[in-house]
């Protein structure tokens, strides 16, 4: 059954917390979200302990007497069941639902997303819980959707989960000498002769430091086991109302879980946008494209951003004017259906007491953040739902994945600076500057729409993977691959036989050593065809020799000057690009550039200034959204086509100029 949510409008609004106001409070807020056309709030997601103050007595009074208001007021509304924050009774009366720590400390009451997923008592209290929430409340009138706890990510290393990962490690390998041999115990004597010898990864033992294998397995695990006590509540609300989609919001610190077999289980995917003030604008983007891959290319939902400054980072800078209206106009052009925000209302005490909200704790409505979102709300409004569920439409796409990220992060080598995500955006971004639209290639999606895929650091060779980048190629594509590609298998065993491993034939070359370069150390390269112009490179320099390979790039310093860094090989009818080591900006725009113009690979539009562009299609509309993020006026390069400003209602074409700051919309087609 198809579970997408079909709203005629964009939703607004976001996390609401009334369980700390009073009714005339309550009141206030609602005449604010119909002045700034806030039409959806998140409730109650922290309030079990108000929902049930102690084991099998229920309280919902409360909060049938706001979702009364707030159906009077015609808003809609996702219930989020308040797992994520278990009540103290529970974590007294039953001390095994909370969690221990990676340096074997068994944790207190308090936190938020403090318990063990593995925990059988809180799986059980939790499904009671979201059972009682599902059947009161199935046939509310602004009900649009169930919101299952709060951006899970807690790791546990307690003996029920030691129990746990070792009935997985069973079901995974069946038998130990399987075990053994994919963990390869015979390095440093950790051969292993029964399940009941496996240990969970902690300081305790330091495995999580130094027995990769293991670490990432039991990152596997707490995935999977994630996933079932989301299901715990999940299938209840499913059965409860079977029309509904059902899933929970991913912390915008995405690595801790594996995103992509996590968001398989949910009907949307849903991310918390919380960018740093010192992020690329490109940065943001990034997670908003991988977010879009998650369910296939499928719209998904912001269900949390900051109306205004963080309180949790070192520095919370405010929100610039129009900052805000920016990245909601980011996160729709990326495929996000909804605009949402953590919080509604400032809290009026705790942690986070000074994190931005629509309304302050003046109360006051002539606020600059109201006045923004009174604009902001009036234009989403006014767009309706024109591009919901509308798709991009990419001929580049990147290869991402969860295990690679993990297993390239625990190595013990080649550098410390090992940053899967940033080596990722190093070659995203290229693409973003220059408003070519991009796919994450996270699924087993496939390969043949693509003109040119990007494959950053493909260490973790699975199974399956190097054939469809060989098919791909050999068919006509551009392959680009870069150093730390070919190493390790699904285990991280390494692959013997000079790396790139299975793809070496592929890109023509084979590596004899990767030399890892300092923080503030660099190398240079040139091009073989045009010495004049040397570009730094760092971070990693293999050491490269080819075979059937053309050589576009040497380097230049070092005992390996005159080596390749940057080659070409003709394979079948397409073309492997290997890139040795890091090159700076300047270099791989140049690099990247050539391709896409040999490639006939066409961006969005053409545009001067710090502008944005991207575009969704949805039944054969097209709608461009165009985002000046510079200081000064930019200029969008239209041609000969038409379209309609939606935001102005003006009819565009040729030359136009987008001013400082602002935002536009556009429809592809004459206005008759």
């Amino acid at each position: 059954m198809d579970r997408k949510l079909s709203r005629p409008f964009i939703l607004f609004g976001g996390d609401y917390n009334p369980d700390q106001w009073d009714d005339e409070t309550i009141d206030q807020d609602i005449e604010v979200f119909k002045k700034t056309k806030i039409n959806t709030v998140t409730l109650p997601v922290f309030s079990w302990a108000k929902l049930e103050p102690s084991e099998g007595i229920y309280n919902f009074e409360w909060l049938d007497h706001i979702l009364d208001k707030l159906d009077e007021a015609g808003l809609s509304y996702f219930l989020a069941t308040p797992t994520s924050a278990q009540p103290a009774w529970l974590s007294r009366k039953y001390p095994e639902v909370l969690p221990v720590d990676i340096a074997g400390r068994k944790r207190t009451h308090g936190m938020r997303v403090f318990f063990c997923v593995n925990s059988d008592k809180f799986r059980e209290r939790a499904a009671i819980i979201a059972g009682k929430m599902a059947e009161r409340y199935k046939d509310r009138p602004g009900l649009i959707g169930w919101h299952v706890a709060n951006e899970y990510g807690t790791y546990c290393y307690c003996e029920n989960c030691q129990k746990k990962f070792r009935s997985w490690l069973k079901e995974r390998y069946k038998t130990l000498d399987e075990l053994n041999l994919r963990w390869h115990t015979c390095f440093w004597g950790k051969t292993l002769y029964d399940f009941e010898e496996v240990v969970v990864p902690t300081e305790l033992n330091d495995d999580y430091r130094f027995n990769p294998a293991v670490q990432l397995d039991y990152m596997r695990f707490i995935t999977d086991s994630t996933i079932e006590c989301y299901e715990n509540e999940a299938k209840i609300l499913k059965a409860a109302t079977p029309t509904l989609p059902v899933f929970t919001n991913i912390s915008g610190y995405i690595k801790k879980l594996d995103q992509s077999k996590m968001v398989s289980h949910m009907d949307t995917a849903g991310w918390d946008n919380y960018p740093w003030p010192t992020d690329e604008r490109s940065f943001p983007a990034m997670k908003h494209d991988i977010m879009r891959a998650l369910k296939g290319g499928e719209s998904y939902y912001v269900m949390e951003q900051s109306p205004n400054q963080q309180n949790w980072q070192p520095y919370n800078k405010l929100k610039k004017p129009g900052e805000v209206r920016r990245l909601a106009y980011q996160g729709l052009a990326h495929g996000s259906d909804s605009s949402l925000y953590f919080q509604m209302r400032q809290s009026v005490a705790g942690q986070e007491k000074f994190h931005g909200a629509v309304i302050s704790h003046s109360g006051r409505t002539d606020t600059r953040i109201i006045r923004e979102f009174t604009e902001l709300g009036g234009e989403l409004e006014k767009l309706g739902d024109q591009f919901i569920c509308g798709k991009a439409d990419s001929r580049i796409g990147i290869v991402f994945d969860w295990n690679n990220w993990w297993a390239l992060e625990l190595c013990s080598g080649p550098s410390k600076d090992m940053d899967y995500l940033r080596e990722v955006h190093r070659y995203y971004k290229h693409f973003y500057y220059n408003n070519y639209s991009v796919d994450f290639l996270i699924q087993d999606v496939d390969y043949s729409k693509y003109k040119v895929i990007v494959a950053p650091m493909l260490y973790m060779m699975k199974e399956g993977i190097a054939e469809k980048l060989r098919e791909f190629t050999r068919n006509g594509g551009i392959l680009i691959g870069t150093y730390m590609t070919g190493y390790a298998d699904e285990n991280d065993r390494c692959i013997y036989g000079a790396y790139p491993g299975p793809l070496k034939d592929v890109f023509g070359i084979w590596v004899e050593e990767t030399d890892a370069l300092y923080q503030d150390e660099y190398n240079q390269i040139h091009e073989i065809d045009d010495d004049s112009c040397s570009y730094k490179c760092s971070f990693l320099c293999d050491l490269i020799h080819t075979e059937s390979a053309n050589t576009l790039a040497v380097y230049e310093r070092d005992f390996y000057a005159g080596l390749p860094a940057v080659t070409v090989n003709s394979f079948g009818n397409g073309k492997a690009y290997y890139i040795a080591t890091a090159p700076d900006y300047e270099y791989l725009d140049k690099l990247i550039n050539r391709i896409l113009v040999d490639e006939k690979v066409e961006p969005v539009m053409k545009s001067s200034g710090e502008i944005e562009i991207v575009k969704r299609i949805k039944d054969g509309d097209e709608y461009i959204f165009a985002i000046n993020h510079g200081n000064e006026r930019g200029i969008i390069y239209i041609g000969d086509n038409h379209y309609k400003n939606l935001l102005t209602e003006d009819q565009v074409t040729g030359t136009i100029d987008i001013s400082a700051g602002d935002v536009m919309v556009m429809k592809k087609g004459i206005d008759k």
